[in-house]
């Protein structure tokens, strides 16, 4: 087989991530608009392709007074850097269905190399015919290497915000024809 392009089904996909907060708890969040652009071969992953474009303003943590914190110059400052993208520069196939994904993730305007560990669930006809398949992915990232440096002291010792943000992706894919 040959590269093939493939769909996100949003309604079945997610970006998302989890940070702590005031050390004792996470606060989970997600992005609502994204795309992602991906060539694959289900039988050579090893030679897929992926860049994904977020629009940062779509972030939600479902507290509005939080998102718009974080959509300040203290965190994203959206106004400025409108987007988060990530772009795959290796894949590497680790048996079991499990890869690394090595790429470039842009936030904030500073970009780093980061590893996402990755899972390839399948590929599977459904019921309209069609063909999907299925991925997930998850990395950490220090939120500091990207200048997102905004934090608070607790009287009780520790921060407001961790700096670790564990980032998270899910995606059941649509193959295009």
């Amino acid at each position: 087989m040959s590269q093939e392009k493939w769909a996100v089904d949003f309604v079945h996909s997610s970006l998302g991530f989890n940070v702590r907060h005031m050390v004792i708890s996470k606060v989970h969040g997600v992005f609502d608009k994204w795309s992602v652009d991906l060539a694959l071969d289900t039988n050579d992953l090893a030679a897929a392709s992926v860049a994904v474009e977020v629009d940062v303003a779509s972030i939600d943590t479902k507290e509005a007074k939080r998102d718009g914190h974080l959509k300040s110059q203290d965190f994203f400052d959206v106004e400025k850097y409108p987007k988060l993208t990530f772009k795959s520069t290796k894949v590497d196939t680790l048996g079991d269905d499990k890869l690394k994904i090595t790429g470039d993730l842009t936030i904030h305007g500073a970009t780093k190399s980061v590893v996402l560990d990755a899972e390839y669930a399948g590929r599977a006809k459904d019921p309209w015919g069609g063909e999907r398949a299925g991925f997930s992915a998850s990395t950490k990232i220090n939120r500091k290497d990207f200048g997102l440096g905004w934090n608070q002291a607790l009287e009780t010792g520790g921060v407001l915000v961790g700096e670790t943000v564990e980032i998270r992706i899910d995606l059941e894919l649509t193959l295009v024809k």
